[in-house]
């Protein structure tokens, strides 16, 4: 009721103002034509009609009957330079002029328009938008924006909030159409860039980002950084191009040095799981590059925003085998993807590749009928060592499954291993992978399997 109010307002401002404008300028325009004349009068034409019975001229009219003027406007009107006196004949002036005045030749005279007196009563347009800024105002105050609870606050712009009490931070994100691969489903990377978006807005919404990235005042001062150790997820499926999914994460202690990081992410129109996934980080010294402890002052500062919920109960705790180790005897095949080297755009802030990069150096070994085929469901990341710009990797992969006995129905196990050329181990990793649902069964896409 209150917005159909304001609008018929506004309607009704904007009326009275157009048709105030359009009788100023009508008003302007009769104003303007009754202190000048049209392009078909003169001067002279008017002044002949003003000759008196007698013959004689008005005193204002020159020899050639053209009306004098004291400063007529810059060449609005020409006249002779070669002019004379009137003689005179017993003291009386005569006319030498043979020609009758109406066959003289008559220069055309017409006022200038200006722009002013065009203009409309700006007043008018002045008074329409206050009186269009006060209703939308009071308007605005009418309208109660705090919600009974804060979980009913829609996150319109994705900026993010803070939920339960403080302990939980909420992000919306909106799959975009350069997000997804060529199954038409968001990529394992667009999802974990969502989940680090998400860890860095948390420390930033609650008052306790440095100067560094993700950093607390107390770690700036001490040039320490966050890194991570450990990363397992599990994807029960896969967004599409157009949906938004919903993100929680929160944090908790991790032994004397470590913080955990969990997250769950649902679909914000159906509430589903997509992916729930848990993460261990530690501090390293920005110059010295070396691991740390944690301080206490660091550990007063995010202590009072520690929950003890876990994202994933059935945490990967054994320890990840290289590449090339057997499943309980099963065969195995291996694959490799050499030379391959950090771009400048890999790099975060703190001068190492992002951890997301990883992943798609990990997948650069998988082999293509995998990715045709299967997605993945699971994946643990054990982090050993951070790559800098200049560094040379390899990609090894150790798969059991399709790739030996060629049954694509079967779920398929690999292990992953990202190492320098030199052989010093970057990142160790496992995943699982499920056959690619058909038409309907879980992800939006709605497509069958084997079009991917």
């Amino acid at each position: 009721m209150e917005n159909g109010r304001l609008l018929s307002l506004v309607v009704l401002n904007f009326e009275q103002f157009w048709t105030q404008s359009r009788s100023s300028v009508m008003a302007g325009s009769l104003a303007a034509s009754a202190f000048f004349h049209g392009p078909g009068s003169s001067p002279a034409a008017s002044a002949r009609s003003s000759k008196n019975t007698t013959g004689e001229l008005p005193e204002n009219l020159s020899v050639r009957g053209i009306v004098a003027k004291p400063n007529p406007p810059p060449g609005a009107m020409q006249v002779k330079a070669q002019a004379q006196a009137l003689p005179k004949v017993n003291g009386t002036k005569v006319n030498l002029k043979t020609t009758s005045p109406d066959k003289e030749d008559i220069i055309p005279y017409s006022a200038p328009k200006t722009f002013y007196n065009q203009l409309p009563d700006w007043s008018m347009l002045l008074a329409a938008v206050t009186t269009i800024f006060l209703a939308a105002e009071k308007q605005w105050t009418l309208l109660d924006w705090k919600p009974k609870k804060p979980d009913m606050l829609v996150d319109t712009f994705g900026f993010g909030r803070i939920i339960q009490d403080g302990l939980v931070f909420r992000q919306n994100f909106l799959i975009r159409s350069y997000e997804i691969g060529a199954d038409r489903t968001a990529s394992i990377e667009t999802l974990m860039n969502h989940l680090q978006e998400t860890a860095l807005n948390h420390v930033k919404t609650a008052g306790l980002l440095g100067d560094g990235f993700g950093a607390t005042p107390e770690m700036s001062k001490r040039n320490l950084i966050w890194v991570v150790s450990k990363i397992q997820l599990l994807v029960e499926r896969y967004p599409s191009w157009g949906d938004m999914v919903q993100v929680d994460t929160w944090v908790a202690a991790a032994g004397k040095n470590g913080m955990r990081r969990d997250w769950h992410v649902r679909d914000y129109n159906s509430g589903q799981t997509i992916l729930r996934a848990t993460s261990v980080w530690v501090m390293m010294n920005k110059n010295t590059r070396r691991l740390s402890k944690m301080p206490d002052e660091v550990r007063a500062e995010i202590g009072p925003y520690f929950n003890g919920h876990s994202a994933i109960t059935e945490e990967q705790g054994e320890k990840l085998p290289k590449p090339g180790s057997t499943f309980d005897g099963t065969d195995t095949k291996q694959f490799t993807r050499k030379g391959l080297t950090p771009k400048w755009s890999d790099l975060d802030v703190n001068q190492h590749v992002n951890n997301v990069k990883y992943i798609g150096w990990i997948l650069e070994s998988a082999p293509i009928s995998i990715l045709e085929k299967h997605e993945l469901a699971s994946m643990t990341l054990d982090y050993r060592k951070e790559c800098g710009r200049d560094s040379v990797l390899q990609s090894l992969t150790t798969v059991s499954g399709e790739c030996v006995d060629g049954n694509t129905e079967s779920s398929i196990q690999c292990d992953h291993l990202l190492q320098l050329e030199s052989g010093a181990d970057i990142v160790k990793a496992h995943t699982e992978w499920r056959p690619k649902r058909a038409q309907g069964e879980g992800n939006m896409g709605f497509f069958p399997a084997e079009s991917a």
